[in-house]
């Protein structure tokens, strides 16, 4: 069975945090880098973090670096981003999925939404 449950969004003001929570099954998750992408309205899916399967590795996009954090808890099979000094621009549907050095599988998850608005 194959399974990306994403939670934890919602709607914030600029400059607030939010932690993301991805729950993945065990044939995707283990082995494997994990990845966050979003989706804004209208825009194509983008990459914006990941991590490999040690944790000791992680990458960000420019446009996140230095204001989000991936982390990854192998033994629950959990996927978190821990969001900080959000912007407009961080509004999107935010979705895990394999990652890094790990091409994403062809399963997507519901995602979860993400609204920064003040």
């Amino acid at each position: 069975q194959v399974h990306l449950v994403e939670s934890g969004g919602g709607l914030v003001q600029p400059g607030g945090s939010l932690r993301l929570s991805c729950a993945a099954s065990r044939n995707i998750f283990s082995g494997f880098g994990m990845g966050w992408y979003r989706q804004a309205p209208g825009k194509e899916r983008e990459w914006v973090a990941s991590i490999e399967f040690s944790g000791r590795y992680t990458n960000y996009a420019d446009s996140v670096k230095g204001r989000f954090t991936i982390s990854r808890d192998n033994a629950k099979y959990m996927v978190y981003l821990q969001m900080n000094s959000l912007a407009l621009e961080d509004t999107a549907v935010y979705y895990c999925n394999r990652g890094g050095s790990s091409s994403p599988s062809n399963y997507w998850g519901q995602g979860t939404q993400v609204t920064v608005s003040p």
